[in-house]
């Protein structure tokens, strides 16, 4: 069972299979799993059944050897036209 908390008005949402708003600008929407909302970081997750990973997917020799290939310089090749 997934509970959501909109942090502009305070109301606390519970998942079920009917859609549940809590109607305030913000517009945190909850259904079954998935929650919805203007701004998600207004919404605080108080309980939920899967475990969130805020872990990033590269590694750290992913992310130097993608910097490494962006800061390569083109070669322009020149042909002779015959």
């Amino acid at each position: 069972m997934l509970s959501v908390r909109c942090k502009v008005c305070n109301k606390e949402l519970h998942s079920s299979t009917k859609t549940q708003c809590c109607g305030c600008s913000n517009m945190t929407t909850v259904k079954e799993d998935k929650v919805t909302a203007v701004d998600l970081s207004k919404v605080v997750l108080i309980n939920s059944e899967k475990s969130v990973n805020n872990h990033g997917i590269l590694t750290q020799q992913d992310l130097e050897y993608q910097e490494n290939r962006r800061k390569r310089k083109v070669r322009k090749l020149d042909f002779e036209v015959r």
